[in-house]
């Protein structure tokens, strides 16, 4: 969402394929195995079962044959690849027409609000984040797919679908256990460093004299800061070139909300324990009781002004000032995107592994002669108050979206064109040119262990046991796109010096009540609206933290920054399984 459209550009684009009414099966048919030989390839599936299933969308579209339906997503390669791709082949086969338009996440999310408020229907389908989970559950605007592959749309529910395979099943899933969107296309944000520098013996050395412990991964931020200081202050230049330990952006602009929305509380050790998100506190410091939302304050039993709220604001705001290039403060997401590409940064804290295909062009200075990167990623350090039991970062999941106001009949070949788009027919060819997987299945294909040593530790990580603590922002927030708003304007301040972290973190947490006050006022969202605590005192709830066995909020530390601690990247590597896990069910 947010921050890979305006990474890939703002221009709106779209697919849109027609078909002739009146083709016979065999000519289908043909279109398939066409596309099964020269485009679906790989595929987890054998070219005969690729083509079992491309015969059973026949079979399913048969009612909807000349028929257009509309459906929209936000600007990322991926997405592109299926507007201007398998849109084409769906039409091809299923004789459905389609229209698949490309928009830029704002306007994704501003025109599917207006659809909700509405009821006109707008779009078919829609491509949303999961992080809108906790709206969909509460505004009973979407319909929820495991109730839908069941019920109405149980005849056009592709059998093969195997919803076990997907790894973010349990972000697009509500408090009532119902599934209520697909997921498409998923990246997280981890962390980034140069594997080349980080291997020469005389920049080890002199680490190592300087802190007594290896230079490597940083497990903690303390390990990071330290490393920050080292590249920055100590080495200065490589190779002629003036160098930072550290790479962020600063700007104040609505950019600067998703780098604090996407779990960067959490890395600093913020909610509490669970997975994909804390309960009853999650990441952006709001406490959920049963299913509802009852406050982000601290004085209301939240974590949005706690202590590690307030140390990991601090922490983003002095590692800028202090390590990053100067010019990273005035800067936005998408200016700020490709400079670790330019070969002066030494590593990078919040790095999202959408950046991974333009990280390997060749002739960039981070890539080797070989096409091999000079760079790898790696789990994200985690911050002071982190406890084990927390998400350590966050990963996007757009996912497909089926809203009431659209009419059935509608729906019904949308839901086909949504399914194509994720189907073991498609999903490993857009996985190799997305590198957005979806799949567990796909993830462990030969072909991604064949390209692994191209993608800097992409697949590696995806294989590897951490890759659950990395994800979305969950059903505690009862309204998503009123809420993230707030974070930029808020966290903006801190950042410009006109407020202090603990000022910026105290307006937003008030702000954030003050919304769902007015949502509980309005009744709208029913039985797990929210419902605010009253305000007490923040010890109350620091105590009723320790006795109910809770983390959030704690108290603040005497100590902020504990030892640094590392670990070895290929030993890292080596230590995480080497073969998929069991499937489940």
């Amino acid at each position: 969402m947010k921050r890979r459209d305006l990474m890939l550009g703002t221009a709106a684009s779209l697919g849109t394929f027609t078909v002739l009414r009146g083709k016979t099966w065999a000519q289908q048919a043909g279109a398939a195995q066409r596309w099964i030989d020269n485009e679906f390839q790989p595929s987890t599936l054998s070219k005969a079962d690729q083509m079992k299933e491309m015969e059973w969308f026949i079979q399913a579209a048969k009612p909807f044959v000349g028929q257009e339906i509309n459906v929209v997503s936000e600007t990322i390669t991926t997405h592109e690849y299926e507007a201007r791709t398998l849109a084409r082949a769906f039409s091809e086969i299923t004789g459905i027409k389609l229209r698949h338009d490309l928009l830029q996440e704002g306007d994704v999310v501003e025109k599917i609000q207006t659809q909700m408020q509405s009821g006109r229907n707008l779009y078919d389908a829609w491509v949303n984040d999961s992080d809108l989970i906790g709206t969909h559950f509460r505004y009973h605007q979407a319909i929820p797919l495991s109730d839908y592959m069941t019920g109405e749309g149980r005849d056009v529910t592709n059998p093969n679908l195997d919803v076990e395979d997907f790894i973010g099943k349990s972000f697009v899933t509500a408090p009532d256990n119902k599934m209520y969107q697909l997921p498409d296309q998923q990246f997280a944000n981890v962390y980034w460093f140069r594997y080349d520098w980080f291997a020469r013996p005389q920049i080890r050395e002199a680490f190592k004299r300087q802190f007594n412990y290896e230079l490597g991964v940083p497990v903690n931020w303390s390990a990071y800061e330290d490393i920050a200081e080292f590249f920055t202050n100590t080495v200065k230049e490589i190779d002629g070139v003036k160098v930072y330990g550290h790479m962020d952006y600063g700007k104040k602009d609505p950019s600067l909300g998703w780098r604090f929305t996407d779990a960067w509380l959490s890395m600093a050790g913020n909610g509490d324990r669970g997975l994909p998100n804390g309960k009853p506190v999650d990441e952006w410091g709001i406490r959920m009781e049963g299913c509802r939302p009852v406050g982000s304050a601290i004085e209301r039993g939240g974590d949005t002004n706690g202590p590690a709220a307030v140390y990991a604001i601090t922490k983003y705001i002095e590692w800028l000032k202090k390590y990053a290039p100067p010019q990273a403060a005035g800067m936005t997401f998408s200016e700020s995107g490709p400079v670790p590409a330019q070969g002066n940064i030494a590593q990078q804290v919040f790095w999202y592994t959408a950046f991974t295909a333009d990280m390997v062009k060749p002739g960039l200075p981070v890539v080797n002669a070989d096409g091999t990167p000079k760079w790898r990623m790696a789990p994200s350090p985690h911050g002071a108050y982190w406890h084990e039991g927390q998400k350590l970062g966050y990963q996007d999941a757009g996912a497909w979206t089926l809203l009431r106001s659209t009419p059935a009949e509608r729906r019904k070949p949308a839901w086909l064109y949504a399914q194509f788009c994720v189907a073991k027919t498609t999903s490993l060819k857009k996985s190799h040119v997305g590198l957005t997987f979806i799949r567990e299945s796909d993830i462990w294909h030969n072909s991604f262990s064949e390209r692994a040593p191209l993608l800097g530790g992409l697949i590696e990580f995806y294989r590897s046991p951490a890759r659950t603590q990395w994800t979305p922002t969950g059903v505690n927030v009862p309204d998503y796109p009123r809420l993230a708003q707030l974070w930029w304007q808020n966290i903006g301040d801190a950042a410009a010096g006109t407020k202090t972290p603990q000022q910026a973190m105290d307006a937003l947490a008030a702000a954030q009540d003050e919304v769902m006050q007015r949502l509980e006022r309005a009744g709208v969202q029913g039985e797990c609206g929210p419902k605010l605590n009253p305000r007490t005192s923040a010890e109350h709830w620091y105590e009723r933290a320790q006795r109910d066995g809770n983390l959030a909020p704690q108290r603040r530390l005497a100590n902020e920054k504990p030892p640094g601690e590392t670990v070895d990247y290929d030993t890292l590597i080596k230590s995480w399984p080497a073969t998929p896990p069991q499937r489940r069910g």
